[in-house]
């Protein structure tokens, strides 16, 4: 929520009870910025520029038309939040997310909140068939559908179009809300749900549509995902079945609220909250194996290493020469084919390169050539690993970081984590040239 949705309370230094949250670490509170349906938000006296979000036990649907007390949701709530923002982080989407302080509350960075919730679909059902009558439920948008809906309860978040956000003018912690930031709010939370999408379907759930919304840091003053993802934001089906939902829609579609219905919704809330871990497990390992005819190679097989580290792919170095060992390279190459781990190999010779062809002549895993190149005879070398004998399928690529993004895209096919760090570095490589242009532009005024 905006800081001036809500009135600012004017209270003493305060601490939260133990009954709200863990006395370890205890933290000094000072006041309540602002408080929602679902949450409140305290001003951090020790620790500027962070805030505590602490959940609450209320449940609401319709602008809080439909409200209940669910107990223990505000742990349900945190918990998911939690494991979701660490997922987005570890990605590398930029969040406000600081870490999880206790079963309900969790610290964030401070952010003036920008007053529109950005909804992302997949699939459509709900309020979009209401808008939209002729499209049928099911409906499946590629590319994604984008909407966006100004915060504003007395008038049922109306929705908006992007000339009239633009033309809204926003400014909020000293950051004027242009096209630059609409655009980088666009595309940001194409990728949100993207990566969230690809997660969620490990577990053989659809991710139908989702509501976000981004905030201004008040310390960098940049713009980050900010407020909550929960059980609250987005319609969950699991084996794309509607009757199955497992999300706020259960609440909001009774006829009538009995504790029985009650302690339905709860156990639906709490198998999202214990399934959201498992979107933070590798669903398959594997590793990329260098294979360098020459300790002299050494420094561009290390940029290997580091790169596949940034997708956190295991990288192991090894020194062979298929010309003057090949029983040797051989050898090398059966013993990771042996173990059942995945396995990507990336042949390091310049000159004259016989490694990269003899790997991929002998191994049915994947071979990628990333020869040294020197100023004096780097263009005539790197022929010997783009001409290859028929029947070999090695590729070459001479970036040692292009090389390890290759193989990180091989083997994104299986393990949802590695596909989530490629989808995030090509939004923030968006971002950078976006932000980078808006400066130019700015420097050329």
């Amino acid at each position: 929520k905006m800081q001036t949705d809500f009135p600012v309370l004017s209270s003493a230094r305060l601490r939260l009870s133990t009954h709200q949250v863990s006395p370890r670490p205890q933290l000094k509170l000072g006041q309540k910025l602002n408080e929602g349906k679902t949450k409140q938000i305290f001003e951090l006296v020790d620790q500027p520029g962070l805030v505590l979000v602490q959940s609450k036990d209320q449940i609401t649907a319709g602008n809080a038309v439909r409200k209940d007390q669910m107990e223990g949701k505000a742990a349900i709530a945190n918990k998911t939040t939690s494991c979701v923002f660490k997922l987005l982080q570890e990605a590398g989407i930029k969040t406000a997310f600081v870490k999880q302080h206790s079963d309900t509350a969790f610290i964030a960075a401070h952010c003036e909140m920008i007053p529109i919730e950005w909804v992302c679909r997949r699939v459509a059902t709900g309020s979009f068939l209401k808008r939209n009558p002729g499209v049928k439920e099911g409906y499946r948008f590629s590319p994604l559908k984008m909407e966006m809906f100004f915060k504003d309860d007395a008038n049922n978040d109306p929705q908006w179009s992007e000339e009239q956000l633009l033309e809204a003018k926003f400014s909020l912690a000293g950051l004027s809300i242009g096209q630059c930031e609409v655009d980088i709010m666009n595309r940001s939370t194409v990728a949100i749900f993207e990566i969230l999408e690809k997660a969620w379907a490990t577990q053989n759930c659809t991710l139908v549509d989702m509501k976000i919304e981004f905030g201004v840091n008040v310390t960098t003053k940049e713009v980050v995902l900010a407020d909550v993802i929960d059980n609250d934001s987005w319609r969950l089906w699991p084996a794309g079945d509607r009757s199955q939902q497992k999300d706020k829609q259960v609440y909001r579609d009774l006829k009538e609220v009995t504790p029985e219905a009650m302690q339905m919704v709860k156990r639906n809330f709490e198998w999202v909250s214990e399934r959201v871990k498992l979107l933070l497990e590798p669903q398959a390992s594997g590793r990329v194996v260098v294979l360098m005819g020459s300790t002299s190679d050494m420094a561009h097989c290390e940029k290997i290493k580091k790169a596949c580290a940034s997708y956190g792919i295991p990288c192991t170095l090894r020194v062979t020469s298929a010309h003057k060992g090949p029983d040797e390279t051989l050898r090398i190459k059966a013993g990771y084919e042996g173990d059942g781990v995945p396995t990507v190999f990336v042949a390091v010779a310049g000159r004259s390169n016989g490694l990269g062809p003899v790997m991929s002549g002998n191994t049915a895993y994947p071979v990628i050539n990333c020869p040294p190149l020197t100023p004096d005879w780097g263009a005539q070398d790197v022929w010997s690993s783009l001409r290859m004998p028929s029947g070999l399928g090695c590729s070459t690529v001479l970036s040692p970081e292009a090389a390890a993004q290759f193989a990180a895209q091989i083997f994104g096919l299986s393990d949802h984590l590695v596909w989530c760090k490629l989808r995030a570095s090509m939004l923030n490589t968006w971002v950078s040239l976006k932000l980078a242009d808006k400066k130019l532009q700015a420097c050329s005024l």
